[in-house]
């Protein structure tokens, strides 16, 4: 069985199971963590993991990032002065760009319809490395989680630490994880 087929098989027994309702948002996310040369493989198989979350009774709801900088970018004002110098851009980033990031999920949690027996499953979180910590992102988003947030993540996980792309220091976070390999969730 390939690891994008054990990845869904792992996936469909976690959404299958009965959702509990008390939960904070933090505890309502769900990473899905692949092996980043994984990446295009898992995108061309994204259909896999909605019909799972589909055939559990659940809705399925996208949010995909992998043109989020360059879309944010190209929209603003003085962006050829921060191409000629790229570290003014720092601050831009650290506030404007990680309020438009999380402005986008947002959105897609609060649309009228999605609820608390929706699955938002957001793609292209690889696409951020450098310019927004998904860390950051989650934290901003939380609190608007009404069913289940599904993060597909290329990176690793270990004791409950994730580092997306295996290049960063990772953060410790409270989702559910899934991953190909035995010693995460295992349902």
């Amino acid at each position: 069985m390939t690891r994008i087929a054990q990845l869904v098989e792992r996936y469909k027994s976690h959404i299958e199971l009965p959702w509990r309702t008390d939960l904070a948002g933090a505890q309502r996310a769900i990473f899905v963590v692949y092996d980043k040369t994984d990446e295009r493989r898992l995108l061309a198989r994204k259909e896999r993991f909605a019909l799972a979350t589909k055939e559990a009774g659940h809705e399925w709801r996208e949010v995909d990032l992998t043109r989020a900088f360059a879309e944010w970018m190209a929209a603003t004002e003085y962006r050829e002065e921060y191409f000629r110098r790229p570290e003014d851009l720092d601050l831009k980033l650290e506030k404007e760009f990680r309020e438009a990031l999380a402005e986008r999920v947002k959105r897609v949690l609060t649309a009228e319809d999605v609820d608390d027996h929706t699955v938002v499953a957001v793609f292209g979180v690889a696409s951020l490395f450098g310019f927004a910590h998904v860390s950051n992102l989650m934290r901003d988003v939380e609190p608007l989680i009404r069913g289940r947030i599904v993060l597909f993540f290329p990176g690793e996980y270990d004791s409950n630490n994730y580092r997306l792309l295996d290049a960063r220091d990772g953060w410790n976070y409270m989702a559910v994880p899934i991953t190909a390999d035995k010693g995460a969730y295992e349902a």
